[in-house]
């Protein structure tokens, strides 16, 4: 990544003579000087909006919102909060659910919401180079209008910014086929904690010169530099799908149905995502306006195939269902005849937790990952040690097989309780770590899994990941308390 000098904010050191910050109204008029004051508000109505991310970790309204449009802008800002050790709280488009930027005290929020340029699709390279505000929906549309694809898809997609997917290294459905961002990133733009301008933004795969800077920041929650332009990899538009609901009587199958899957339709699977007996039942009984293709089952799996037109895709996955069927690992399939049947499939998976809120007074939301193989230990005992812990609370399993992914979803009928959150917390946590998983499969760690980060990566990993910090961002100033951050 090329270096780039830092913008002039001709703030050697804002710092008062006791080493403290300085008066924080003084602060705001100087980075009001250096950018703009229609950059930087401290409306309160802004400040309470900018509080808080899908989360709802509790959130102290920071001291301003700055909503800078430049690559240089945010250079200028974060040079004089470093030089002032005033704490940023960087934020996109704030749909995490690990409270990553949800302010704490003292914080400033720089939002990135102004940052939305969005260059024309280079058709030949497949590349699309953007900035860090645009969505996810606007960076997708852009691909589909000429005629190419970009491969995250999440259900936040019309609110979730490529800043923020970047920094959560953030998955989705078509992992299985695609992997996660960080293989569709191929340049970035990054400002560090002084205000230098790391930037790669020649878009090559192949440039093998000394350490590639780029993947430090990928998956860092903003703690070593912010994200602030990328060349994201597009793809060959697949030229049509086709999608079945099926379902199984042994959930104990469930990965040799994938190994099979992946054996039988080969780069054309993509995606495979499994719903156990708990979630369709609560679905199908607790949330109008879904309706299962077929009856809940110990469990039911979307299969997705690609292929060049409808007719091979639908011929693919027939025959892959009908093997199955034949072999009695298969129960029962239907595949969808319409894009409105398909969009109905996937609503089951997809719209769900915008239903929460009626279904249940509180949730308790987990992301984690579990090896494959013991995809279904995890769910039988997560299922019992849950239901003796809180018998009167429904509970959610379903995922993403193919990557290891597991979402677990405790619905609440009361309110929620810090000791039934640090309950079910424990149970599902140690429960990872005692099969070699991992306590967050996207989203991140935030401020709400600090405490669990252990239970994952070693002292040693933690100890050298705050190594990387505290040589990019000495001051501490970049995510404060969130993470592996101070």
């Amino acid at each position: 990544m090329a270096v780039c000098e830092q913008a002039d904010s001709g703030a050697a050191s804002e710092r008062t003579p006791d080493g403290s910050p300085p008066d924080p109204a003084a602060l705001i008029a100087r980075l009001a000087e250096a950018i703009g004051p229609d950059r930087i508000s401290d409306d309160p109505d802004l400040r309470t909006r900018h509080a808080t991310d899908w989360s709802g970790v509790p959130a102290a309204a920071p001291l301003a919102v700055v909503r800078p449009r430049t690559t240089e802008e945010v250079s200028a800002v974060l040079q004089i909060c470093s030089a002032a050790g005033q704490p940023v709280a960087v934020q996109g488009g704030r749909t995490g659910l690990c409270g990553g930027a949800a302010t704490g005290d003292g914080e400033i929020a720089l939002s990135l919401d102004r940052m939305t340029g969005l260059s024309t699709v280079d058709r030949r390279a497949g590349t699309l180079t953007v900035e860090a505000g645009v969505t996810l929906a606007a960076v997708q549309e852009a691909a589909e209008e000429s005629g190419l694809f970009y491969a995250v898809d999440i259900g936040a997609r019309g609110t979730a910014q490529i800043g923020g997917t970047i920094a959560t290294n953030a998955g989705g459905i078509r992992v299985l086929r695609y992997g996660m961002t960080r293989e569709q990133v191929l340049g970035l733009e990054v400002v560090l904690a002084d205000g230098t301008v790391l930037s790669d933004m020649s878009g090559m795969q192949k440039n093998n010169t000394g350490i590639d800077l780029k993947q430090l920041f990928i998956g860092s929650e903003g703690s070593l530099g912010i994200v602030t332009r990328a060349v994201l990899r597009l793809h060959p538009r697949p030229g049509a799908t086709a999608t079945a609901w099926v379902t199984m009587d042994d959930e104990t199958l469930l990965p040799d149905l994938l190994a099979s899957a992946r054996a039988a339709l080969g780069p054309a699977l993509g995606a495979f995502e499994p719903m156990w007996r708990d979630y369709l039942e609560t679905v199908s009984t607790r949330m109008s306006g879904f309706s299962l293709p077929l009856d809940p089952a110990p469990v039911a799996v979307i299969v997705e195939c690609f292929g060049p037109d409808e007719a091979a895709a639908r011929e693919a996955l027939e025959g892959f269902l009908a093997d199955r069927m034949e072999a009695g690992r298969v129960t029962d399939a239907v595949i969808a005849s319409s894009v409105d049947q398909e969009r109905r499939i996937w609503a089951v998976r997809d719209e769900v937790p915008a239903a929460y809120p009626t279904a249940f007074k509180a949730i308790i939301p987990f992301d984690v990952s579990i090896p494959i193989g013991r995809m279904n230990a995890a769910v039988g005992e997560m299922r019992s040690e849950l239901t003796t812990a809180l018998p009167d609370a429904d509970l959610l399993f379903y995922g993403h097989l193919g990557d290891s992914n597991l979402h677990v979803v405790v619905g609440l009928h009361e309110a929620l309780t810090t000791e039934a959150k640090h309950r079910a917390e424990a149970i599902v946590y140690d429960r990872v770590r005692a099969l070699g998983g991992s306590v967050s499969a996207e989203h991140g760690i935030g401020r709400s899994k600090r405490r669990w980060l252990a239970h994952t990566r070693s002292a040693a990993e933690i100890e050298t990941m705050r190594r990387l910090k505290a040589a990019l961002d000495p001051a501490g100033i970049l995510n404060p308390g969130r993470s592996f951050a101070a």
